[in-house]
């Protein structure tokens, strides 16, 4: 029986962090590739240049929604009820508004590392 796509996910998101860094390493060894974020280059004539500034959007609070609301209120400066309002509230939602990007990138990191999905506009 062959293994499908979704079977695939699945085991990914059983899996520890560590094992999903293991498992990254050991494709990059087999494979002889690095697994790096692509840089998308900015479009000729710099019309479409990177802004400078992004808005940090929660799309998903995954199923860690305790420690998303705890780094949301940590974020914010919110009361906690305020920070869980905002977390189970109409998704998405901004958490941060004109952010420098590399802020962005660390705000989206510590939330993606509690379970949450997070996007950048």
């Amino acid at each position: 029986m062959a293994i499908t796509k979704d079977d695939i996910i699945k085991a990914l998101e059983e899996m520890k962090l560590t094992e999903l860094n293991d498992l990254v390493k050991a494709i990059e060894d087999h494979f002889g590739v690095v697994a790096a974020a692509a840089v998308a280059a900015p479009a000729a004539g710099g019309a479409d240049a990177a802004p400078s500034e992004v808005n940090v959007m929660l799309t998903n609070p995954g199923g860690n929604k305790v420690a998303v609301i705890k780094i949301v209120k940590e974020l914010t400066g919110l009361g906690l009820m305020d920070a869980k309002k905002l977390v189970d509230g109409t998704l998405p939602v901004a958490i941060k508004e004109n952010v420098k990007v590399e802020e962005a990138e660390e705000i989206k990191k510590q939330l993606m590392d509690a379970g949450a999905s997070v996007d950048l506009k």
